[in-house]
Order: structure tokens, then C-alpha cells, then sequence
């Protein structure tokens, strides 16, 4: 992948970093880190249908509800098209009783910096699987 000194050359190829970043920090970030990744004006709708987040400072609260819950985090599969990304990936949350996966499908758009303008995600409880430990 050619680069710049301010990242990856292309939009698709900065888009595609973003993602990776967010499943890094997803799995072993902090909620700054995660809601650094986004535009300052961003939206955030998780899981589609709720009510959406507006901001970086709604989107940190967000993700400090998350992070450092022993979460493990992976990349399924992912599609990059014009300034939009679709993937899958898994999450998976192990707590002292039980161990509980999603994979979810989120749509992210982004700008020319590859921020995250927005972030749809598509689950609804019938996704998540509880197993008991």
C-alpha cells in the first residue's frame, strides 16, 4: 500500500485503515481512542433504529460503556466503495459466567481524512448468542 506522511494514499486505502483501527480499539482501546476515529459532527446508531449519538463527546460516552468490558474484537470480512464501508466482524465478551458473541454489520461513512462521519449498526438481540461458562 503506497502512503503519504499524513497516511495511506487513497481514500479507499485510508477508509480501510480507519476499520482496522476501530476493530484494534475495539478489542484493546480505549473509548478516546475509538471516538478519536471519528468526525467531531459525526453520527453514531447503535444498533439501527435507536436513537443516533451526535458528536464526539456522545460517542465517547458511548464506547466508555464498552471499553475495557473484556472484549475481544475480529474482522470477518469488509467492503470499501466510494467514501462508505460495510463489515462484519465479531465481538465477543467474556465475563466471570458466561461468554457472549455478536457479529455485526456496520456501515460507516467517511471523510476526504478518513474520519468516520457516520456508523449504522445493523443487530438486534436475537443476534447476541450467551453461552454459560
Amino acid at each position: 500500500m503506497f502512503s503519504t506522511k499524513s497516511g495511506p494514499a487513497t481514500l479507499s486505502a485510508r477508509i480501510a485503515c480507519s476499520v482496522s483501527q476501530y476493530i484494534s480499539f475495539l478489542d484493546a482501546g480505549t473509548a478516546e481512542a475509538i471516538a478519536d476515529l471519528y468526525a467531531p459532527d459525526a453520527t453514531l446508531e447503535d444498533p439501527v433504529g435507536t436513537e443516533p449519538r451526535r458528536g464526539r463527546d456522545d460517542i465517547r460516552s458511548f464506547y466508555s460503556k464498552i471499553s475495557s468490558s473484556g472484549i475481544a474484537a475480529e474482522l470477518i470480512t469488509m467492503r470499501v466503495s466510494g467514501n462508505s464501508a460495510a463489515f462484519h466482524f465479531r465481538v465477543t465478551t467474556t465475563t466471570a459466567d458466561q461468554v457472549i458473541t455478536i457479529e455485526p454489520i456496520d456501515v460507516m461513512t467517511f471523510d476526504n481524512d478518513g474520519l468516520i462521519t457516520s456508523m449504522r449498526a445493523f443487530w438486534s438481540p436475537i443476534d447476541v448468542h450467551t453461552i454459560p461458562l
